[in-house]
């Protein structure tokens, strides 16, 4: 009982202590969750209150400012912009004439690509007075848009804007050789028109096959009448000459600081960084470079380019481009004719502080560098150029004769057609033939096209060499009518191109352009392959890729070549390789066309022909792919033509049925081109 009655008494001590206990506990815990909610709350709170939104706004204003070319406009009381898509600079150079005609009629433009600007603000453009859209289209490979102007087609396919309140213009610039001549501009004409702009002036149809530069004169002397007609201005009668840039010498330069080079990026060849494309090259080292003939007066060469560590990623059918550096010999006779120092550092500075071009090539840099990386020095300069040089011409006849060839006279185009276009004559050769004209050095920079890359069909399959890209070229050399020896830039300095230890005389800028010229998806497809002299070179990658394939145990379809050169002892390129790959199974038919071992010329077309009823075959029942490359002026054409006749005698149908049939096989990528003119 005594034991029972002390047992109350010893537990509540023990009670209260465990009571004690457990509310201190809980007091700290609770003031704990509480103290970090309060501060998770107050942090968080107090970020989302800082990430105001005010910078953000700032940031997303100034982006939308950056890209409005309407802003830009209003800004710098522009009402004329001239859009360009631009491959080898042609359309560019275009864009920047037209804008810079404008003054001439009171009126302000500015030339744009489309890459760097929203071009839904097209809309807008009637909030400008006497506001006008020109564009200027190049057409690039089969049909498509060039590079910078792959957006803007994009968003014309699917835009349902109203642009009612646009007035607009097209000059297009394509080749007739080419399938789709002149596409782009005429789907940036025609669609523009679909949603609600007003045109202006007809379509301008450009055509390198014949004279561009001449097509564009005459597009443009009827143009600027429509403009003042529509907008109710005349010419102002001033046709001086105005300076874009302005020359600044520096005597004092940290060298770091100067291009040497490069295209974009400072430095960018002495450290480089992926991903490489045309803005960023990839410095690929020559591993080897070797003459493919055997005779004959032509130097036919496979070069091998190191990719390793380089990340780039190519497929059989793609393009490599490689920037060329001039000739020394013809850079030191400028600067001697000049009286120049070709090493004086300079930079050349837009006068438009506006523009987004701050300069026409990167600067600050030699002259030397600029007319030997950046500037196109071997081409016959256009009119424009001819126009503002005639300043300089001291002899009033040599004057004169600049001027007219300048002109939209047709006396004047016919001189400069035969004593520009058609003599070949280049800036050296002008400043040569014309004694008086010495125009400063810094306004020839400014005046001369850049110096654009050159693209050659890749010869060599990744799956089989995924670190080296082999290109199949010829020298182009030949004379002129005034006597002179003009060379290719590009193949004469890659023929000098040589495996070095030292690596300095062996290494290419270069980077890869994806091509819609692709092996079927199933290697099962038979494939019919047509590629004259160095319109082989796609087709030997495609061979090793095939040969890679059957080596993987896939089941490979027929693989047919049908390849054609001058004389079988003297130029038939990769003729061992061809041979085992059609000794070991891979390359089911090997036709090869000699065109000047007999009598009668022999071309690949001849062999079609030939061999119609096997083509007919393979294409019909066989579901094959056709491809064809090399030149796009005589070859493709015929070559396409004999597959109407094929089609029409057994496949039973008229000539345009037989049409309508390759057209067909073209929209499926059945029919594929790689050509050239």
């Amino acid at each position: 009982m005594g034991a029972a009655g002390m047992e109350p008494n010893i537990s509540p001590p023990d009670n209260t202590a465990q009571q004690d206990s457990l509310i201190s506990m809980t007091d700290v815990f609770l003031i704990s969750l509480i103290t970090g909610l309060f501060t998770y709350w107050f942090f968080f709170r107090k970020k989302k209150e800082e990430v105001p939104d005010i910078p953000k706004m700032q940031s997303v204003a100034a982006t939308v400012r950056d890209s409005s070319f309407i802003e830009k406009m209003k800004k710098t009381g522009r009402n004329i912009v001239v859009f360009y898509g631009s491959q080898t600079g042609t359309a560019e150079e275009f864009a920047n004439r037209l804008s810079k005609d404008a003054h001439r009629y009171g009126l302000r433009g500015m030339a744009a690509d489309p890459e760097e600007y929203d071009l839904s603000d097209l809309s807008r453009l009637s909030e400008i007075d006497k506001s006008l859209a020109v564009f200027c289209m190049a057409t690039y490979g089969e049909g498509d848009p060039t590079d910078n102007a792959q957006d803007f087609y994009d968003w014309l396919q699917e835009a349902d804007t109203d642009l009612s309140g646009l007035r607009f213009a097209v000059f297009g610039l394509g080749n007739k050789t080419y399938e789709h001549f002149n596409a782009m501009g005429k789907y940036v004409d025609k669609r523009l028109e679909e949603l609600g702009a007003q045109r202006i002036f007809e379509l301008g149809l450009g055509d390198d096959d014949g004279n561009l530069e001449e097509d564009f004169i005459t597009w443009r002397e009827q143009f600027w009448p429509a403009v003042c007609e529509h907008f109710g201005v005349e010419a102002t009668g001033e046709e001086s000459s105005i300076r874009q840039y302005e020359l600044v010498v520096h005597t004092d330069v940290n060298m770091n600081k100067v291009y040497t080079g490069e295209m974009g990026r400072l430095k960018s060849y002495e450290n480089q960084k992926p991903p490489f494309d045309a803005k960023n090259p990839f410095l690929a080292q020559v591993t080897e470079n070797r003459k493919l003939n055997e005779g004959g007066e032509r130097h036919l060469m496979h070069l091998e380019l190191d990719i390793s560590n380089s990340k780039i990623r190519y497929e059989s059918g793609d393009h490599v481009a490689v920037y060329p550096a001039n000739d020394s010999s013809l850079v030191n006779q400028i600067g001697e004719i000049l009286g120049t120092d070709l090493d004086t550092i300079m930079s050349l500075n837009n006068l438009d502080e506006e523009s987004n071009k701050k300069h026409p090539f990167p600067c600050p840099t030699s002259y030397r560098t600029a007319l030997t990386y950046y500037l196109d020095i071997t081409n016959p300069p256009r009119t424009n150029v001819l126009y503002e040089l005639a300043q300089y011409a001291t002899d009033a006849g040599e004057q004169e004769r600049l001027r007219k060839m300048a002109s939209s006279a047709a006396e004047g185009k016919a001189l400069y057609l035969s004593w520009v276009v058609e003599a070949r004559r280049n800036i050296l050769a002008i400043l040569q033939d014309m004694p008086s004209l010495r125009p400063p050095i810094d306004h020839l920079c400014e005046l001369l096209p850049r110096l654009q890359a050159r693209y050659y069909s890749i010869a060599s399959s990744s799956k089989v060499h995924p670190n080296a890209i082999h290109i199949c070229a010829v020298t182009v050399e030949y004379e002129t009518k005034t006597g002179r020896l003009n060379k290719g830039v590009a193949t004469n300095w890659l023929k000098n191109k040589v495996p070095d230890e030292n690596r300095s005389n062996s290494l290419v800028p270069m980077y890869v352009r994806k091509s819609q010229f692709r092996l079927p998806f199933k290697p099962s497809t038979p494939v019919i392959m047509i590629g004259p002299g160095t319109g082989i070179a796609p087709f030997i990658g495609f061979i090793q890729e095939r040969a890679w394939l059957k080596q993987q145990g896939k089941e490979v379809g027929e693989t047919v070549l049908y390849y054609g050169c001058r004389r079988e002892r003297e130029d038939y390129l990769y003729r061992e390789e061809l041979a085992r790959f059609h000794q070991e199974g891979v390359l089911t038919q090997l036709n090869v066309a000699f065109s000047r071992d007999q009598a009668e010329k022999v071309y690949v077309q001849h062999l079609l022909k030939k061999n119609k009823e096997n083509i007919w075959k393979l294409v019909h029942e066989g579901s094959a792919h056709i491809y064809v490359c090399g030149d796009a002026r005589n070859m493709a054409r015929d070559v396409q033509n004999t597959f109407y006749e094929i089609v029409t005698e057994f496949g039973n149908m008229s000539q345009p049925q037989a049409v309508d049939y390759v057209k067909k096989l073209m929209t499926k990528g059945r029919y594929s081109l790689d050509v050239w003119s």
